[in-house]
């Protein structure tokens, strides 16, 4: 029996009536990640504890909907005496001390972390090549990327290895995956949930979010991992809610904006078509969608780009090799200690935006560059509520292309640039984005949907993602002779 295929709600019924314990699920999780090994999408596995921990909650009561559910948490996420590498060289021996808030939570509903899921290199990359493990495989065409950052954690739920996983987004890495996955991908509000254990790459943009089989159950896991943390001064002082209470309603009368920057020519064919038959679709069921103009769309990369390498620079200046994580052997002296070590441990791709931040933010260059972004982000989010004041949600495409091969060079800069801007803005304004899959190109590749709201509206994004849903009613399991 493959029980890992039913709902959140059918395995919650099941353990709940004890006809299945919490074990079933997670050697049948661990199996099918067996089954699915070439993928790549995990860096290292909790089997024993994961394990051991399932037989205990079999004389437990089952006290809430995610009780025993098996999860994949991305490796850049601390779990104690669990290794956490970021996909680096840097950490690939360090196995921290303590839970990452959001960890601590998952344990508090007794759900089972299944193991770390692959990357890009502390997250930097949008393909999860620049992992230090080889890049992860996208299930439905083993040949394509998975995306990135959080390419694992897209990967397992779109082979439905385990039912629910956590990313985390700094400039469209939960979404992006997601979309080339067919899977939804959810980055809150910044804020929303503690970044308390998450290793920092920018640290005002860095949000962990659920990525998960459909939007109910991303709902339901939002729910379980949001809140206040002393620990995190970031983290927002919001009541507790519940996402999935707008789930069911009609969307008639609600006013949706379509950006046009979003709309280029440079939107493979296929992927603008499928968002303006959605768009009538939306039309035709009562919603008013109008095209619309935003400023500073265009900017957001480079405020990303200003923005993310600076503080880049700043978060791993921590890893010098002498606290944790990797260090040069017999070193001259201390430069030679620092200079080795991050010669030795960080990837490529980290090496250059380090650099390029240490520019950003050395002398003077702090306050021409890096403040000057700051200042237009201002400008950008007050752009955003503008449009909110007359809109509930913004839509668009998530990517410009469908997964390319691992082998593309991908040096188009163009596509590259539209790619970003799809998805960054999200992140400069502090607000929550989610990929909702809406169809499929001629490949059978999967297509994806961006839906944006306002700040804490996380609830009205999931309502209309899932009248897309049901509406569309898409079948999103893998198939193709690539995928046996």
């Amino acid at each position: 029996m493959r029980y890992l295929d039913k709902s959140i709600e059918e395995l919650h019924e099941l353990l709940k009536s004890k006809t299945i314990k919490p074990i079933d699920l997670v050697e049948e999780a661990f199996a099918r990640i067996e089954e699915n090994k070439d993928l790549n999408a995990y860096i290292t596995l909790n089997k024993e504890e994961a394990l051991k921990q399932a037989k205990e909650l079999e004389d437990k009561e089952v006290d809430n909907v995610l009780f025993g559910i098996p999860i994949a948490v991305k490796d850049n996420i601390i779990t104690k005496g669990l290794r956490t590498t970021c996909a680096s060289h840097m950490l690939d021996n360090f196995t921290p001390i303590y839970d990452a808030t959001i960890v601590e939570k998952l344990k508090e509903k007794n759900m089972i972390i299944i193991g770390k899921t692959n990357m890009d290199e502390f997250a930097m990359g949008s393909s999860s090549r620049t992992s230090y493990f080889g890049a992860p495989k996208n299930p439905w065409n083993n040949e394509k990327i998975s995306g990135g950052s959080s390419g694992g954690s897209a990967t397992t739920i779109a082979s439905r290895d385990v039912p629910l996983a956590l990313g985390s987004d700094t400039g469209g890495s939960i979404r992006q995956p997601a979309s080339y996955c067919g899977i939804v991908g959810m980055k809150p509000t910044y804020g929303r949930i503690s970044r308390y254990g998450l290793v920092a790459f920018a640290s005002s943009l860095d949000q962990i979010g659920p990525m998960t089989r459909n939007v109910y159950e991303n709902a339901l896991l939002l729910n379980a991992i949001v809140g206040k943390d002393e620990k995190d001064l970031t983290s927002a002082n919001k009541p507790v809610e519940d996402f999935t209470r707008l789930i069911g309603q009609d969307i008639k009368g609600m006013k949706i904006a379509v950006p046009n920057y979003f709309m280029s020519d440079i939107v493979e064919d296929n992927i603008r078509i499928q968002i303006e038959e959605t768009i009538k679709m939306l039309k035709d069921k009562g919603a008013v969608v109008d095209y619309v103009d935003v400023k500073y769309l265009e900017n957001a990369v480079t405020l990303y780009q200003i923005i993310a390498m600076g503080e880049a620079s700043s978060n791993l200046a921590r890893f010098d090799g002498i606290r944790y994580g990797h260090s040069k052997e017999n070193p001259e002296n201390i430069e030679d200690l620092y200079y080795g070590t991050r010669q030795e441990g960080f990837g490529n791709e980290v090496k250059r935006r380090i650099m390029v931040g240490s520019y950003l933010l050395s002398g003077e260059n702090a306050k021409t560059y890096y403040n000057k972004a700051l200042s237009i982000r201002d400008d950008m989010k007050k752009e955003f509520t503008k449009v909110f004041e007359n809109y509930d949600l913004i839509i668009g495409p998530t990517t410009t292309t469908t997964a390319y091969n691992l082998t593309d060079s991908m040096d188009d800069p163009r596509k590259t640039f539209m790619d970003d801007v799809l998805v960054i803005p999200v992140n400069m304004a502090g607000l929550p984005g989610l990929n909702v899959p809406v169809g499929f190109d001629k490949e059978h590749m999967p297509i994806g949907l961006h839906i944006i709201g306002n700040s804490f509206e996380e609830a009205k994004i999931y309502q209309l993602a899932n009248f897309i849903e049901k509406e569309l009613n898409l079948n999103l399991e893998v198939r193709g002779e690539n995928n046996d």
